[in-house]
């Protein structure tokens, strides 16, 4: 699964990144995201042909929810039969949109201990999840626009750690994904595998990431006492 990321990048250079039009979200480096936030992502609109960088709601609220208690149980999506899930099917053909990241967090179980860990690129670099999204007016008359990342089986690197990963897609897939270029569902499925586990890697950090209210840089360094994954102990992430 996919429960917290961290938004390091500037959103000015995201959007540079992934070539966005609208005018950049003011919003500040994200160390420690989590569901019901809002959270940067990428959307593509056919009328216009362009994408843009947007803050969404973290949790899908599907069109026919009722209100909006559904969210905090639709932060990720399975993508095993996922064009047939009453709450994502419709947003899987028609609204996909991609989630920018620089890592994020995964708890290993040990009995009742869990021990967080950052998982970012090999290179440092800013990568993508993919995502579904949703419009939703309320009672009210208040509209949300929402998301959830969508999930698949953890590779090598991190089935120690949870079974689940997201859904990693790379940039030579951004517009398939998005709805730019054309692509069919059977293509879109074959998107939806485990990210090669040789171009991850993965550290502890401390363990304050689990208190959602802290949002600091540290968050995101390793245990000083401890080594990352093929590192010597004391190195910075890449």
């Amino acid at each position: 699964m996919c429960g917290r990321l961290f938004q390091k990048t500037p959103a000015a250079e995201a959007a540079r990144i992934f070539a966005t039009a609208n005018p950049v979200p003011n919003i500040p480096p994200r160390y420690n995201a989590a569901p019901t936030q809002d959270v940067l992502a990428v959307r593509f609109n056919p009328e216009t042909g362009q994408r843009s960088l947007d803050l969404l709601h973290w949790g899908l609220i599907p069109i026919w929810a009722k209100d909006r208690s559904i969210a905090s149980r639709l932060i990720n999506a399975r993508s095993e039969g996922i064009d047939k899930k009453p709450s994502f099917a419709d947003a899987f053909r028609r609204r996909r949109c991609l989630v920018p990241a620089d890592g994020f967090y995964e708890w290993k179980k040990d009995g009742k201990h869990r021990e967080p860990f950052a998982v970012t690129m090999r290179d440092g670099g800013l990568f993508a999840f993919a995502g579904l999204w949703e419009r939703w007016r309320g009672e009210g008359g208040e509209i949300v626009r929402s998301f959830t990342i969508v999930t698949t089986a953890a590779n090598d690197l991190l089935s120690p750690i949870h079974e689940r990963m997201p859904v990693i897609v790379h940039p030579a897939d951004y517009d398939r994904w998005l709805g730019a270029a054309p692509a069919d569902e059977a293509e879109l499925h074959a998107l939806m595998k485990p990210f090669p586990a040789e171009r991850m890697r993965v550290y502890p950090v401390d363990p304050a990431v689990g208190n959602v209210r802290n949002d600091d840089p540290h968050l995101i360094e390793p245990m000083a006492a401890m080594a990352p994954a093929g590192e010597p102990a004391g190195a910075n992430p890449a």
